[in-house]
């Protein structure tokens, strides 16, 4: 198990990862959470009940076992997604890495800076052999940045989501802590 209980804040050019404050954070955080684009990326579906989303984003900074931060846009200073690490597989030491970028956020370099901010957290402060992560193949974006700071498809997962008829694969990707070594080189 790895402890992830201290909640950090983190500074990058353009965007800050730090614990959630829902009083202040969930007008924007249902933003997101209603966005077409982000319900369509995350396979979720339309629709939640508010108070137990609230409840949940409220209980995310006492998680030891699990890190969800907030991204903030430094321009803005709102809350633009969130980036989460969570879901530890003892088999493989390693944990799984998610981040959602809600409308406000989109096309501004956020999300990449956002990644490479909390996988360079990770690997600093634990001793995880590999961060993984699922992708839809309908998501280049994501699959581009995920690229850039090192993860490679591990597998594919043929036909794992339905969309308005059509029935889409699913990328699963890993980062080793070797190879985010030697990117830091």
């Amino acid at each position: 198990m790895v402890d992830l209980a201290a909640k950090p804040e983190m500074v990058g050019e353009k965007v800050i990862l730090r614990p959630f404050r829902v009083e202040k954070d969930f007008p924007f955080l249902e933003e997101c959470l209603k966005d077409p684009e982000v319900l369509k990326l995350t396979g979720s579906s339309p629709g939640f009940d508010r108070e137990q989303i609230i409840n949940w984003y409220s209980t995310r900074n006492e998680q030891t076992d699990r890190l969800d931060l907030a991204i903030v846009d430094k321009t803005e200073n709102i809350l633009v997604g969130e980036a989460v690490v969570n879901l530890y597989d003892e088999t493989n030491h390693s944990m799984n890495f998610r981040i959602l970028i809600g409308p406000r956020g989109r096309n501004k370099g956020l999300g990449t800076e956002a990644t490479q901010l909390i996988i360079d957290h990770i690997f600093k402060n634990t001793d995880l052999k590999q961060i993984t992560l699922g992708v839809y193949a309908f998501n280049p974006r994501a699959i581009k940045v995920y690229e850039k700071v090192g993860f490679v498809v591990d597998s594919v997962d043929k036909a794992d989501l339905e969309f308005e008829g059509e029935m889409i694969d699913a990328f699963n990707m890993k980062l080793t802590r070797e190879n985010w070594m030697n990117q830091q080189g």
